[in-house]
């Protein structure tokens, strides 16, 4: 940037100057101080953030046209103090600071420096509002505190019983004793579900997630899940259907990690079981010409409740979003599509016979593309 005052500064009211034609396209703030400490041009952006107008800021010293304080009410600029101390600053990454009207504001400072003194000829602030970084910081919150919840309820009766057990054991008759236990392992799995969830969603994020693949027989593995699940639950029924092509031909071969299918379709079931009507359908079939490439397996699992509104069936599969329910922390799901892509495989949503949501999950059959990651 050049000036016709020699400052090396956008001087006020340049904004016929293609560099100052080209700040105002940036999509953030854009303030810029002369050696003379004064304010020689500030972009539409950084007047919106500042919510002011530009005769409060150009031309005016940056003490007194931008005043801004940090979060222990310390004027930042003398805390910083741009032309003095160590010549080799080259700014301050982004700080969370007080504008003068008192609204946040993320500001990025860049010292530009001249001769062998290396004084600073201009320094050239980026703002952006803070106002996005301060929701997501919000939603993140709430999402910490529904997991902290969703974590301390079972912790809560895994140390009361165990503590009720070691205190007063002899007082209990057996079937007390076993129901106290049996409670202690489901709390206890439940806990574990969730630690591994929240450790799938790191690896999902980071593309760091291994699979053990090895040959798998979807029946027989959704049989003893359904089965399991069944005696675990006190309500809510699970049926497990085979398809019409499944029926007449079987299955083809597929290779997955089997762990991971078991937690796909256990998170599928139980948000089924959690939304719905009580009762979850569960069918398996086959899909593609017999014997050619590619086929696939075909799993749905349908409820009997209200269904998913067409607007919200691709955000369900978004990282903590749980709806205006508040019943869970939103993490299944997207640890389902998560999974499932990872194999190769599809997940979509659409409405079912009964007027439920239907969740249909293709996985591909035979040796997967993801072999050896």
């Amino acid at each position: 940037m050049t000036s016709v005052d020699g400052t090396g500064a956008l001087p006020p009211g340049s904004a016929s100057d293609p560099v100052a034609e080209v700040a105002e396209l940036l999509p953030d703030g854009l303030v810029v101080v002369g050696s003379d400490r004064r304010i020689h041009f500030a972009n539409a952006e950084a007047l919106r953030i500042l919510d002011c107008d530009a005769s409060a800021l150009v031309g005016r010293t940056l003490a007194d046209g931008l005043p801004l304080t940090d979060k222990y009410g310390r004027d930042w600029w003398a805390h910083t103090d741009p032309w003095n101390g160590l010549p080799s600053r080259p700014g301050h990454r982004e700080k969370l600071l007080v504008a003068p009207r008192g609204q946040d504001v993320l500001v990025t400072a860049r010292y530009l420096r001249s001769g062998s003194d290396h004084t600073v000829e201009r320094v050239v602030l980026g703002l952006r509002d803070a106002e996005d970084r301060q929701r997501a910081e919000r939603d993140q919150a709430s999402v910490l505190s529904t997991v902290a919840h969703e974590l301390r309820a079972p912790l809560t009766s895994v140390t009361g019983f165990t503590s009720s057990l070691l205190r007063r054991w002899d007082r209990f008759s057996d079937e007390q004793k076993r129901l106290m236990i049996e409670t202690i392992e489901s709390d206890a799995t439940r806990l574990t579900r969730l630690i591994t969830e929240l450790l799938d969603i790191s690896r999902l994020d980071s593309d760091s997630l291994n699979l053990r693949l090895g040959p798998v027989d979807l029946h027989a593995l959704l049989t003893t899940h359904v089965v399991r699940y069944e005696l675990g639950r006190s309500t809510g029924t699970v049926e497990l259907r085979l398809g019409g092509r499944a029926r007449d031909h079987g299955l083809p071969q597929m290779w997955a990690d089997t762990d991971r299918l078991e937690q796909i379709f256990f998170n599928l079931i139980e948000n089924g079981l959690l939304h719905g009507a009580g009762k979850v359908t569960v069918t398996l079939d086959r899909a593609g010409a017999l014997g050619d490439a590619p086929e696939s397996v075909v799993v749905e699992v349908e409820d009997e409740g209200d269904g998913i509104p067409p607007s919200d069936r691709e955000k369900i599969f978004g990282r903590f979003w749980h709806g205006p329910s508040n019943a869970s922390t939103g993490l299944g799901l997207y640890v389902v599509r998560g999974l499932v892509e990872a194999h190769g495989g599809s997940v979509h949503v659409s409405d079912g016979d009964s007027g439920g949501a239907r969740f249909v999950v293709a996985l591909p059959a035979g040796l997967p593309a993801v072999v050896g990651s």
